[in-house]
């Protein structure tokens, strides 16, 4: 699917500035907007930013209520190609910032040599990432449930959402966070990745020994349901075979929602300092 206009402003504005862009890869369940926090910060830093869709994604939360079947029948496949399409657009190699799936969506675009440096935000499994903790099956159980669910887009109820993502939350901020954020997502891409390791065919895999790689930074939550801590090291302990600099940091005392709750500065500034450590800063 070509980009949107939207996403060609982003892409021309950042040619134009002739600052290392960033671009930031929103997760299920969430979209572009999850990330303008983190934008106006990492602009205020310095870099250019752009935080491009999943295929078909609307503009606004309130479209996206509005039309939830916009979200269907999208493969990994078709979003890492539409994303893709993006950063080649680009006149320098970006550094990409993902959480959820858009961690592994990250995963796979630096895999892929598309990336200056990841970091990867509680990343979703992946073929060869072995674990299954009971809380992320919970988590991915409305879902997985019904296989009718695999060509439908699903939108989490609140119940659910405070389970997946704001469990470390008040129950005020996780309200708030549903409504301003939460918006369905493709089923397809759930079911990619929960049967990755059964499938050798399947969309849900990541390249880790390519050269050009890149330093990769993997960030978990000490408390995420969705994508636990041994999921997230797990995928760190196959990044570390590339020879580029691989590095995993645990947060205390959060949960799923750790790039949108109040305690993202927290975690801006571990990616950051990342960054900074790599020589890449602006």
């Amino acid at each position: 699917m070509p980009i949107t206009d939207r996403e060609k402003s982003e892409v021309d504005a950042a040619n134009l500035s002739g600052k290392q862009p960033v671009v930031f890869i929103h997760g299920l369940w969430l979209l572009p907007n999850s990330w303008d926090a983190w934008r106006s910060h990492f602009e205020d830093l310095g870099y250019s930013t752009l935080a491009p869709g999943w295929p078909d994604d609307p503009d606004t939360i309130e479209q996206a209520l509005a039309n939830p079947d916009a979200f269907a029948g999208k493969s990994i496949n078709d979003i890492c190609g539409h994303l893709a399409e993006v950063v080649k657009g680009l006149n320098r190699t970006p550094i990409i910032i993902g959480h959820s799936f858009g961690g592994l969506l990250t995963l796979k675009l630096a895999g892929l040599g598309y990336a200056t440096a990841s970091v990867a935000i509680s990343p979703a499994p992946h073929r060869g990432v072995l674990p299954l903790p009971i809380a992320a099956l919970k988590s991915a159980f409305p879902v997985l449930r019904n296989p009718a669910n695999k060509d439908r887009a699903i939108r989490l109820t609140y119940d659910q959402f405070r389970f997946g993502f704001a469990n470390e939350l008040s129950e005020e901020e996780a309200k708030a966070l549903y409504d301003k954020y939460s918006v369905a997502g493709a089923g397809k891409v759930l079911f990619q990745a929960a049967f990755a390791n059964i499938n050798p065919a399947t969309e849900a895999t990541v390249v880790k020994d390519h050269p050009d790689r890149g330093p990769m930074l993997i960030i978990s939550a000490d408390n995420d349901h969705t994508v636990p801590w041994a999921i997230a090291n797990a995928s760190y302990k196959r990044e570390a075979k590339n020879p580029a600099p691989t590095e995993i940091v645990k947060i205390p005392g959060r949960g799923h929602s750790l790039t949108i709750d109040s305690g993202w500065r927290e975690v801006a500034d571990v990616a950051d300092a990342f960054l900074h450590r790599n020589d890449l800063k602006p």
